[in-house]
């Protein structure tokens, strides 16, 4: 299985336990595919869907968007294009966040949204 499809199961399992809304049939349905290849996914049997299933996916699962596409390989068009406006600027910052742990980046975040430099 991958990392994708396992934590997909997951999630989806777990909503299942309390309501019967989340079986494989009916979360295929809210996403707009075949419950057949949303079971192939799961089951690591096929690449992760496309960016558009995977944010409907992560609405349904009530899942943060950017971590499944995280776990499918994917950034989305949106953080992709802030990138491209400044390439080797946030290429650089990334390298830098690598190895900070949570709470200094967590910090960093913090002081860049309330303006604190």
């Amino acid at each position: 299985m991958s990392a994708f499809g396992d934590h997909v199961r997951k999630k989806r399992l777990e909503q299942q336990e309390a309501d019967p809304q989340f079986s494989l049939r009916k979360v295929a349905a809210a996403i707009e595919v075949e419950p057949s290849y949303l079971s192939k996914i799961e089951r690591g049997e096929q690449p992760p869907p496309g960016e558009r299933t995977i944010l409907a996916l992560a609405k349904v699962l009530d899942e943060d968007p950017d971590v499944l596409l995280a776990l499918a390989g994917k950034v989305s068009e949106e953080l992709q294009a802030i990138i491209r406006r400044r390439p080797a600027l946030f290429a650089q910052l990334i390298r830098e966040l690598k190895n900070m742990p949570d709470h200094a980046v967590l910090r960093l975040v913090r002081e860049v949204r309330d303006g604190k430099w």
